[in-house]
């Protein structure tokens, strides 16, 4: 295949259409598995985000009497809590430590797990959307575009990310106190993306290559069988030019032959008109063997299912070819080792063929003095026919060829016979064609024995 350029172009076309659609497919695969990621973790940190803030709205609502007064119990939840004043301005100064007021009063403080990552800011502002204290992470001074939109995400001049949630703050008696804001950084969270970005970018092509090498290797084993079957067409090819050239050729040379002769006969006439004749019986016997034969695997021809006599096809063979056995010199006998009629169903002149051409093969590659033995025998399911023969036998290399069209063993001997290489291919269509099965063994110089299997009518 690879010394054949148009399967080799093939070959790579079809190689090259695996790998882009897979190529495609991966590449889908991975954005959807991309996007899935995001948008995971989007919902994760939102639901982190909402539920912090949350819990920090439903507290702060509890300790708050008046509308932007800071009651002290705000301190115990918020230890590091700064107002902006005057002289204290938190916002600006983002990188100073916020001034903690929790030591000019002396409660508990509350314990909450939610700020101990040090990255969530707190922003709380009046009910002019002004801001009156932060708490939490110091983040870059950040203008916050006032909307009815609780989530906003801004980005700082190094183009890191942050998240903000806002939501109304309420007193005890229910009157607007302002607004709380809760944010966070991305920028583990884009640092995670980043990440997973890198990996499939160096992964898909990666991927992409083992496919490419993949697609090769598939291109390779989808096309044996078609190579095989175009092997086998330019095999057939010329094997059937050169049977049906040796008729031709015998016929163009004996009328060149007679054309030549100025005073033609009317005997030499009429053996050249015999010999045309002949070798137009070959050549006719020979097209009708492969219309038949490809008929045949082409399932064109139905092997009917009737009852046949397996016992009275084999004596019909026997009968048949006495005389040939005879002119042969060869011993040819029958042995039935069943007590009463193997019957199986389908065709029975296509069965008979079977015997017929297995026995005729035998005959034609026995040596004279030789023994031809057609035995009939069945099992539970089957009905076993044998044809055995002590002829110059099969060598064991070709053994797997010899029910391929126009091949022989021996050419010239069978040329002489006016085998045409056609009679085991036929055989095994037409066994196929009854659900059967045919196995050969053979030893040189010893005989050879094929073995028909055929099952019985149910």
């Amino acid at each position: 295949m690879k010394q054949n350029q148009l399967f080799q172009q093939t070959r790579w076309r079809l190689a090259s259409w695996y790998a882009g659609v897979m190529g495609i497919l991966l590449s889908l695969s991975g954005l959807g598995v991309y996007e899935a990621i995001v948008h995971a973790h989007k919902i994760t940190v939102d639901r982190e985000i909402e539920a912090v803030a949350g819990t920090l709205h439903d507290s702060l609502e509890t300790v708050l009497k008046t509308p932007e007064q800071f009651e002290p119990d705000v301190w115990r939840i918020l230890p590091d809590l700064c107002v902006i004043e005057p002289e204290n301005d938190c916002q600006n100064n983002a990188e100073s430590t916020p001034v903690n007021h929790s030591h000019f009063y002396p409660y508990p403080l509350h314990q909450y797990k939610i700020l101990s990552r040090n990255y969530y800011s707190i922003r709380l502002l009046d009910s002019s959307e002004n801001l009156i204290a932060v708490s939490g992470s110091a983040l870059p001074n950040l203008p916050l575009n006032f909307t009815s939109e609780p989530w906003q995400t801004l980005q700082d001049r190094r183009g890191n990310r942050y998240l903000f949630y806002s939501t109304s703050l309420h007193t005890r008696n229910n009157q607007i106190w302002g607004r709380l804001q809760l944010g966070r950084s991305l920028q583990d969270f884009d640092q995670y993306l980043a990440n997973v970005r890198l990996i499939m970018g160096l992964g898909l092509p990666l991927s992409l290559i083992g496919v490419a090498i993949a697609s090769w290797k598939l291109a390779e084993i989808a096309m044996q069988p078609i190579y095989k079957s175009y092997q086998q067409i330019q095999q057939f090819t010329a094997d059937a030019a050169h049977e049906l050239r040796t008729p031709l050729a015998a016929i163009r040379a004996t009328v060149e032959t007679t054309l030549n002769q100025e005073n033609l006969s009317e005997n030499q006439a009429r053996e050249t008109l015999e010999v045309v004749e002949r070798q137009n019986s070959r050549l006719s016997e020979l097209v009708q063997d492969l219309l038949w034969l490809s008929r045949l695997e082409q399932n064109r021809i139905s092997a009917s299912q009737n009852p046949c006599c397996i016992n009275d096809l084999i004596a019909d063979t026997e009968e048949e070819l006495a005389a040939l056995a005879i002119q042969s010199q060869v011993t040819l006998t029958t042995e039935i080792r069943v007590k009463k009629s193997v019957i199986v169903k389908g065709n029975e002149a296509q069965l008979y063929r079977v015997i017929f051409n297995l026995a005729i093969n035998a005959i034609q590659y026995t040596l004279p003095s030789g023994k031809i033995t057609i035995l009939l025998e069945s099992s539970l399911n089957s009905a076993i026919i044998q044809v055995k023969d002590t002829g110059i036998g099969i060598p064991p290399e070709e053994q797997s060829k010899i029910f391929d069209r126009f091949y022989r063993i021996n050419s010239d001997r069978s040329r002489t016979t006016g085998g045409s290489g056609l009679g085991l291919a036929i055989v095994r269509a037409i066994i196929q064609a009854h659900q059967g099965t045919i196995e050969v063994e053979s030893q040189t110089g010893k005989g050879s024995i094929f073995t028909v299997k055929l099952p019985l009518k149910t």
